[in-house]
């Protein structure tokens, strides 16, 4: 039933219920960067698409350091806001967005150029250029240059989404709703936060889909004159190479795809399924705080840790730390252990010091270091923007709840939690689109066919092994490489040598793992779990539920492979 009708950016918006929509006709249609039909060009009324750059202007980056002491070059690309023929919003067609780019050039001669994205969505990634090439062994230093850029609407790429930065602002509202007025305030927040963005983006919010994103990668392969690319891309990134791979099939010569998304899981579906991965993922951590209850003295079983939690998690309801740290931050904060276990040392001493020291100082920090603030909110916008308009969202309340109550069931650590930080779709002001499936059906996108590396840990938290295996089978050139045991998400070129052998070999000699006739096509041994150590610091950085990966903590690998 309509509700309402209004304008927004010169497109007509219809409310159903609880959710704004654009009023159009037909479906859109994806098309070639240049975007227009010869017979669209002709039309008067309709503005043309700015052709795409040929070059770039490399100099030294103004606002990032290299990890060492490295060549690292920026430069800025112009792509058109809308690539897609067919828009429903035509206003757009002539507008543009910037792409903030780096780039650390080879040592030697460069053969070859590696695209890096490290996941999200959300996540600014020019950084991943110095990171990459330094965990690279210097025989493919030499001849790769590493690119990496921060998405449109992300980091230093303009315009940028922008939201609510109050709506992080401590103590939030529990995630665990006790009743239905609890219930109705945690929505009422989620739609003003939604509301928010639509203000800020403007046209942007309905250009910001994983395939907008492909399009943009495809310009920076011919900004770069390259006639194929090499993509390294984590997590969320491993959708994001599978559609580019989809879309432009002859402009890639190696991908690998580490960390990987279901691609047969829309993003709701997905974030259920995540919700289920990160309670195992913590089940595994508190299995280890209680082998080392001498240092932590939580208990000695897991479930033991896991009750002292929850406990812990119920007393900050009631009296949250220095008015800082409620049931909500606490959340925030410790999802870092389905991640890394290069965080389980510092979430286990913060533990231990609040619940059997009553020391409240390093879980407050725990919280400036890994928790949400004021500066996550262009992450969790840009977030939003991509995953709200990737596919389409229950419209109705009653789909959410009942799955909220059933995942908070079967997977407590981040169940609800996980609800509430996607309930923004549920009304979210951006066009969506059906979910780019990969595969070989009539309303499928065709699957990419040449070589592909896959990489994946058994106990990755933020992305089920699960994924990784359906990809295997909807992409017949692929070759899976399993870190069995694994607990990292992102595990390519992080130190386990058998797996970092597998990459090389595959990067320098177009070398994959034999594939048999199921997966995986090689097992790797999982690096030695972490040894305790007492509390330490860390940078501040937040986590999105798709990414990034690599968090750098203390006494984590980032050397080079040898």
């Amino acid at each position: 039933m309509i509700k309402a009708v209004r304008a927004r950016g010169g497109r007509l918006r219809v409310r159903t219920g609880t959710r704004w929509v654009a009023y159009c006709g037909g479906g859109a249609l994806l098309a070639a960067l240049t975007a227009l039909s010869p017979a669209q060009a002709a039309t008067p009324t309709t503005p043309e698409a700015p052709a795409p750059e040929t070059s770039l202007n490399w100099e030294p980056c103004e606002d990032l350091d290299p990890v060492e002491d490295e060549t690292l070059e920026c430069a800025t690309l112009t792509v058109p806001m809308v690539h897609r023929a067919g828009s429903t919003d035509p206003g757009a067609l002539a507008e543009t967005v910037e792409i903030a780019l780096s780039r650390v050039p080879a040592t030697g001669t460069a053969e070859h150029t590696i695209l890096v994205n490290p996941g999200g969505p959300g996540s600014a990634g020019r950084q991943w250029a110095s990171r990459t090439h330094l965990r690279m062994p210097e025989e493919l230093r030499e001849v790769y240059d590493v690119v990496a850029f921060d998405p449109r609407g992300m980091g230093a790429s303009t315009p940028d989404v922008t939201c609510d930065p109050d709506f992080f602002a401590p103590v939030r509202k529990d995630t665990v709703p006790a009743d239905a007025e609890e219930e109705q305030a945690l929505r009422v927040d989620a739609e003003a936060y939604a509301d928010a963005c639509a203000e800020d983006a403007g046209p942007l919010l309905d250009h910001m889909r994983t395939e907008d994103t492909a399009h943009d990668m495809d310009a920076m392969r011919v900004a770069l004159g390259q006639e194929q690319i090499d993509y390294l891309g984590y997590s969320y990134g491993s959708y994001l190479g599978t559609v580019y791979s989809s879309l432009y099939p002859d402009s890639v010569r190696a991908l690998v795809l580490d960390s990987v998304v279901d691609p047969d899981s829309p993003w709701y579906e997905s974030n259920l399924a995540q919700s289920r991965a990160l309670d195992r993922a913590a089940h595994n951590f508190f299995d280890w705080v209680a082998r080392h209850d001498d240092t932590y003295g939580l208990g000695t079983d897991g479930d033991a840790v896991a009750d002292a939690y929850y406990d812990l998690r119920s007393a900050l309801r009631e009296d949250p730390v220095q008015d800082t740290v409620g049931p909500t931050e606490l959340e925030g904060a410790v999802i870092v252990v389905a991640y890394t276990g290069g965080t389980w040392s510092a979430v286990a001493s913060a533990l231990s010091a609040q619940i059997r020291d009553d020391d409240p100082a390093p879980l407050v920090e725990l919280h400036e270091n890994y928790g949400d603030d004021a500066d996550s909110d262009p992450a969790y916008g840009g977030y939003l923007a991509v995953q709200c308009t990737d596919a389409a969202w229950p419209e109705d309340w009653e789909t959410w709840n009942a799955d909220a109550r059933q995942v908070h069931e079967d997977a407590p650590f981040m169940g609800w939690h996980n609800i509430w930080y996607n309930a923004p779709c549920a009304t979210w002001d951006g066009e969506s689109a059906p979910w780019f499936q990969v595969g070989d059906g009539p309303d499928e996108h065709p699957a990419y066919d040449g070589d592909v590396l896959l990489v994946h840990a058994t106990d990755d938290g933020a992305t089920s092994v699960e994924g990784a295996y359906s990809l295997r089978e909807r992409l017949p050139g692929s070759s899976l490489v399993i870190e069995d045991g694994g607990i990292t998400h992102g595990v390519a070129l992080t130190g386990n040598t058998c797996v970092d052998e597998a990459v090389v070999d595959y990067l320098r000699e177009g070398v994959l793992p034999e594939r048999g006739t199921e997966g995986p096509d090689l097992t790797c041994d999982a690096r030695p779990e972490p040894e305790p150590r007492s509390a330490q610091s860390a940078p501040h950085t937040p986590v999105d539920r798709l990414g990034p990966i690599g968090l750098e903590y203390p006494g984590e690998s980032e050397g080079t492979v040898e």
